[in-house]
């Protein structure tokens, strides 16, 4: 459709009316895309000989997307060796990046549709959607771009004689999965992806079932730009897929983002007989703390994006806040306020803000939070479904629970926030770093030495200060590096960051001797 509209997470406009039109008439384009059917794609090649599933909408139950071929292990065993062939490799990286280039215009040509199907697919907003989208498109830039800074990762180094020539060069490992979740499905698709094939990797891509039609799209993207159809293959399915994928002998490296659990599971399993490189990020329970020194109104609004942004189904979400007493009571009425405010609907509608969560078991999970919030603190406001043919619950406040409850302790990917006052910021900062994960934070203060203090403190690879259009979310390649310490990440090294590509890549040290 040719729109280019330039998005990101933190400057999304619903009064952009630009960008609502070019949503409109890309959700027509969408809506003629229903009913497809998805095969499994090995070298470009489409296999239907796995069993199907259809994937509806969790907005519109009566809608069906499309329906999926799942990859069976005959497919896997043939990507995994038309993979290892492939040229992609010995491509020389200013032609790659030239590829990676156009498919990332293509995916921004086409956002306005891709938007729209993923509104359909997974239930998000519009403006989110858009986000998604861009962010794919950004990643594929961003990491071509590191790639040619450094010189495709070729260094010259000292010399020990003249008669020697030393360099230091990253090559590719290989054959690299990447396991993606629901919930960003083109974007958690397009960032391991892109940093996989810039690096000269080739790629086996594993969508989540309920995202597949997105990542699909991505695929032909790719395809389209000119991505050698040996060097990506689209292996939809669910977790049978996922566990072939990680036992399979072939796959030199894995990016997986899920469940803490399910990482640590492939984290131990993930091995021959050597070790191979494992890239996890595996969800949050996000803090922000807020001062009595804070902006209230700001740290609401921040707060009520991040909890409520997506239907909470973010591994960024901002779950629990901690509150001093000073200000308790402003604060939980501020976001009370905030989170009545929001629309609950069909994520494809212009005023909609909170589209519906994924799927029954989300609806299970915060039917049971609720009702834990009712028996042992109070609830708010929220704790109900809201009408809809689809999975629609609203957003839900709760507080007066002890700060050692699960609800401050579980991930539950809901629309659920708890509050909780404390005395002062050393309580607060021993209960934010009170858990075993540690992916995004946020603070409220206007006292610059409380802000250093809670940077040096925090244990959170993503932190945020006094930040209404965020509290914990809004991350963006480039800009925000996105990563988690602790339980929440394997590498150390943050997505969107200066440091990712060079995961997909191990080191050659080369000296040849001239004379």
């Amino acid at each position: 459709m040719g729109s280019r509209i330039r998005v990101t997470y933190a400057t999304l406009s619903a009064d952009n009316e630009e960008l609502h039109t070019a949503y409109e008439e890309g959700l027509q384009v969408a809506r003629s895309w229903l009913g497809a059917t998805i095969p499994a794609r090995v070298s470009g090649e489409d296999r239907t000989d796995g069993p199907t599933f259809d994937v509806t909408s969790p907005g519109d139950l009566a809608v069906r997307l499309c329906t999926v071929h799942e990859a069976t292990e005959q497919d896997l065993d043939d990507a995994v060796a038309a993979a290892k062939k492939s040229s992609w490799r010995h491509t020389p990286w200013p032609e790659r990046i030239a590829i990676l280039r156009r498919a990332a215009d293509l995916i921004s040509d086409r956002s306005a549709e891709l938007a729209a199907l993923m509104s359909m697919e997974v239930g998000k907003n519009r403006l989110e959607a858009l986000g998604d989208v861009e962010e794919s498109a950004v990643f594929f830039r961003y990491y071509s771009q590191q790639v040619e800074d450094n010189d495709g990762f070729d260094k010259p180094m000292e010399r020990l004689s003249e008669a020697e020539i030393t360099s230091s060069v990253l090559r590719p490992y290989g054959v690299w999965a990447v396991i993606v979740p629901f919930n960003y499905p083109m974007a958690l698709a397009a960032g391991p992806t892109a940093a996989a094939l810039v690096a000269g990797n080739t790629v086996l891509l594993k969508p989540s079932p309920q995202g597949t039609f997105s990542a699909a799209k991505l695929h032909e993207c790719l395809l389209e730009a000119g991505v050698p159809a040996d060097a990506v293959h689209l292996l939809p399915g669910g977790d049978e897929v996922g566990k072939r994928l990680v036992a399979h002998p072939g796959v030199d490296g894995l990016t997986f983002t899920g469940s803490y659990e399910v990482g640590m599971q492939i984290e131990r399993s993930f091995l021959t007989d050597f070790p191979k490189p494992m890239i996890a990020e595996m969800g949050g329970k996000n803090p922000t703390v807020v001062s009595r020194h804070a902006d209230v109104a700001a740290a609401a609004l921040g707060v009520a994006r991040s909890a409520f942004g997506l239907s909470g189904q973010k591994c960024s979400a901002c779950s629990r806040v901690y509150v001093e007493r000073a200000v308790h009571e402003e604060f939980l009425d501020a976001l009370t306020e905030r989170a009545k405010s929001l629309t609950v609907g069909d994520p494809t509608r212009r005023d909609s803000y909170l589209g519906p969560v994924i799927d029954a078991e989300a609806v299970r999970r915060f039917t049971d939070a609720v009702e834990h919030a009712r028996k042992n603190g109070r609830v708010v406001t929220g704790g109900e479904a809201a009408d809809g043919n689809g999975y629609y619950v609203v957003p839900t406040v709760v507080t007066d629970l002890p700060t050692d409850d699960r609800l401050f302790t579980e991930e539950l990917f809901v629309p659920l926030v708890a509050v909780a006052p404390v005395d002062d910021l050393d309580e607060a900062m021993a209960l934010a770093n009170g858990t075993h994960l540690g992916l995004t934070a946020g603070f409220f203060s206007a006292d610059d030495g409380e802000v250093e203090r809670f940077l040096d403190t925090v244990e959170a690879g993503v932190v945020y200060v006094n930040r209404p259009a965020g509290a914990t979310t809004g991350a963006w390649p480039g800009v925000q590096p996105f990563g988690g310490w602790k339980g929440s990440g394997s590498a150390g090294k943050a997505g969107g960051g200066l440091y990712y590509v060079q995961q997909y890549l191990r080191e050659q040290s080369r000296t040849v001797v001239t004379k």
